[in-house]
Formats: structure tokens, sequence, C-alpha cells
């Protein structure tokens, strides 16, 4: 099973903890690949400008995760600042062909004005749905994410999956892509700093900060 993992420079240490984790926890081998914006330019498949709203290095090239796979088979995406703590074969397991993309739909409405380091905080409707996706790059409609779009198209149309019908995206469980902070009640799966994890100084202490750090030591022990 292919997995990308969106890749920055400066969450180095994020993502090689997502890595570890994911790879820790799974039952198969995996596939797994950092989606990095550097390579993504040598091989001409992005070349739009820096935008100023972007977070990340990776904000707009997941969307090209259907163009890498030649459209071809399911691919799971997900940010850097996960922990997954369950067996990714679970999440697999619930693939559907009916769907073009499977995601958590979060009702996520931040009330903070910054996250990580002090990187404004935008609200906007789907928010968060876009961090964690299960592709299915067969999907005729996928076919229509051709590089050039992905490179033209505003934030706005590619997080909010407007390619799309509602009826193309399925639904996965939140624990799939829990969000710290913002969901309290049940067992996460896949655990998301997506406002700030314990690699950044002002987020040391977080939720879900000793299960992180464990996974940390484990994978410099093992290195």
């Amino acid at each position: 099973m292919k997995v990308f993992i969106g890749y920055d420079f400066k969450e180095d240490t994020a993502y090689r903890v997502c890595e570890y984790s994911i790879k820790k926890n799974s039952s198969i081998l995996l596939d797994i690949e950092a989606l990095k914006q550097q390579d993504l330019r040598r091989s001409n498949l992005y070349w739009r400008e820096k935008d100023p709203l972007s977070s990340t290095e990776f904000t707009f090239t997941r969307f090209l995760v259907p163009a890498i796979m030649q459209y071809q088979g399911w691919a799971l995406f997900c940010d850097s600042d996960f922990l997954w703590v369950d067996d990714v074969n679970k999440l697999f397991s619930q693939i559907d062909n009916r769907y073009a993309v499977m995601v958590v739909k979060h009702n996520y409405n931040p009330k903070l004005i910054t996250k990580k380091n002090d990187d404004p905080q935008y609200v906007y409707p789907r928010k968060n749905w876009s961090s964690m996706i299960l592709w299915n790059c067969s999907h005729r409609k996928n076919k229509l994410l051709t590089p050039n779009l992905v490179n033209i198209s505003s934030g706005e149309f590619l997080h909010r999956f407007m390619w799309l019908e509602d009826s193309d995206i399925g639904n996965i469980d939140k624990s799939w892509n829990w969000l710290v902070n913002w969901y309290h009640h049940g067992n996460p799966s896949a655990i998301h700093f997506t406002e700030g994890g314990p690699w950044l100084d002002n987020y040391k202490n977080c939720d879900y900060s000793i299960e992180w750090n464990q996974y940390n030591n484990a994978r410099l022990l093992n290195n």
C-alpha cells in the first residue's frame, strides 16, 4: 500500500516520528514516500509560486497524489504532524471504490488565531478534511486533477474538494484523524497535532506529548 506523508524541512522531526509510528504499528508492508515540494518541482509536477496563506510546503502538493500514482489504485496521504498509534491496515480495510476520496469530515472551528510557530490560523469550510485523505486514484473524477489544474487552482477549490460532488466523498471515523484539543471522548488511532506538537517549544507539554515522545525516543534508539 502506498503512503505519502507531507514533508516540510521546518518540521523534519515531526515527519520522522510520523513515518516511524505508522511503520511500527502496521501489520503489512508499506511503501512510504515523503511528499517533498523540491522533488516535485524538479519533476515538473509542481511550479506554482509560494502562496502567502500556505502554512506548510505540502499545502497544495497533496493534490498531486493521483497524478503521481498515474491515476491507478489507492493511496493514503497524511500531514507530517500525525502520530499513528493503531494499525493503518484497519483503515485500508474501509476502502470503498464508490468514493473518489475518503476523509474524516470534521466540524472544526478553532478559536485560536495562530498555530504552531505563530502561523495564522484560518477558518474555512471543511477545514482539516484534507489533512488525511484516502485517495481512490483510479476514480474517473480524480483524473480531473491534472498537475496543471493543481498548480492553477485556488486553495478553496482544492481543500474543499470542489471538483467532486458531496456523494463522491466517503466518511472515515474521527479516530483516524484525532484533532488534539478538539476531540476529547474516544480512542484515537491517528493523533493529529494540528495546532502544534511536542517538537515545538510552545507545545512541549500538549495533550499526547508523552505518547509522541515515547515514539520519538524509540525511533532514536532504533536508528
